[in-house]
């Protein structure tokens, strides 16, 4: 079964070797089931794309972003290639995550717990809904 996807498997191996320091602060909140109890995993391949961290049981993807993320048309289309896979996508700084940790973590336990269910942009972080089966 692994083997059809080996290039993915390959390039998300080489993506988790390259984080920068808010993802790997992130990530040590993340793993292990230490936030709520909910299991995160690390570059998981959606379609053509990697999400930095992903939660299986909520189909929820949190992408920590640089400055180089604002407005670009191709996050965009991957937000809408991951909601149309069933994904939920919430999108945060990564300066935010270095300097208001706790605020992060809430809004990542806020969409984890359903209270953050519908469409928001804001300054600091960006939540899509999965599509609806009749979205999709």
């Amino acid at each position: 079964m692994r083997g059809s996807n080996e290039p993915k498997v390959a390039r998300a191996r080489q993506l988790r070797k390259v984080e920068n320091d808010a993802e790997e602060w992130l990530w040590h909140e993340l793993r292990g089931r230490r936030l709520n109890g909910h299991k995160f995993i690390r570059q998981l391949p959606i379609g053509p794309y990697f999400a930095d961290f992903a939660c299986r049981e909520t189909n929820l993807v949190v992408e920590v972003d640089g400055s180089q993320h604002a407005n670009r048309s191709h996050d965009r289309y991957r937000d809408e290639t991951m909601n149309r896979n069933g994904w939920s996508v919430l999108r945060v700084w990564n300066a935010d995550v270095l300097t208001d940790r706790r605020s992060v973590l809430e809004t990542i336990v806020a969409a984890l717990d359903g209270r953050l269910d519908e469409k928001m942009i804001g300054i600091d972080a960006k939540f899509l809904p999965s599509a609806t089966p009749e979205e999709r």
